[in-house]
């Protein structure tokens, strides 16, 4: 039985991405191979960090036993979890929406071709995250409209070198493409003036809805 290391489960809204505002169960896994330094959920990421050893089948049960009906695979990066493809088929099987969102330094392939292909919510990460260069631009040509890539922006350069990324591969035309601020870096203002100047078409500006809502530092929401 393949078990996964599971750092928290819960219920809410998801606070970004496609299914901004509505509700959701989130499976927050343990573990991730990089060390962004904006990253708010380093303690998932810890040696020590507690957690729930669950099988697949446990983890369906309990999301079936929520009513939810949309699953958010996270972490940590939870594309590192070795049964992650059995865990989505079976999720996809009883009836989930199931979105993954991963940091966008592990292949795609393997997932974007499951008969239950979940909704893949991949990061590019810029310069001011220090882990640019373990980015997989490679994964953008597995992407379809119902996928999304998100820059998390910290300052003027990040927001360049995300209109860079943009053009060079299209990315407005095969994908949903956010620009999500830094908490606490860099003003939601400066963000939109900058999409205005460049004329960033098909660019949506997110904030993250459950840092808004609850302390930023909030977990479990």
């Amino acid at each position: 039985m393949c078990c996964f290391k599971v750092a928290e489960k819960f219920v809410s809204i998801n606070g970004e991405g496609p299914r901004a505002g509505e509700l959701a169960v989130f499976l927050r896994f343990c573990g991730c191979n990089l060390n962004c330094g904006y990253c708010d959920t380093r303690w998932a990421n810890a040696a020590d960090v507690k957690y729930e050893l669950a099988s697949a089948e446990e983890l369906v049960a309990y999301v079936k036993s929520t009513g939810v009906k949309n699953v958010t695979l996270t972490g940590g990066e939870p594309l590192l979890q070795a049964d992650i493809a059995y865990l989505i088929e079976l999720l996809g099987a009883s009836g989930a929406e199931v979105e993954i969102e991963t940091n966008g330094s592990v292949p795609v392939k393997n997932i974007v071709s499951l008969s239950t292909r979940p909704t893949v919510t991949a990061d590019y990460k810029l310069p001011s995250s220090g882990m640019e260069k373990y980015m997989l631009p490679e994964n953008f040509s597995y992407f379809t409209l119902r996928d999304s890539v998100k820059f998390v922006v910290g300052d003027k350069c990040d927001l360049m070198r995300a209109e860079e990324i943009i053009n060079s591969y299209g990315l407005t035309n095969r994908c949903r493409v956010y620009f999500s601020p830094v908490f606490g870096k860099i003003e939601p203002e400066e963000i939109t003036e900058f999409m205005k100047e460049r004329k960033l078409n098909g660019v949506r500006l997110q904030l993250q809805l459950h840092k808004i809502i609850w302390k930023p530092d909030k977990r479990g929401v």
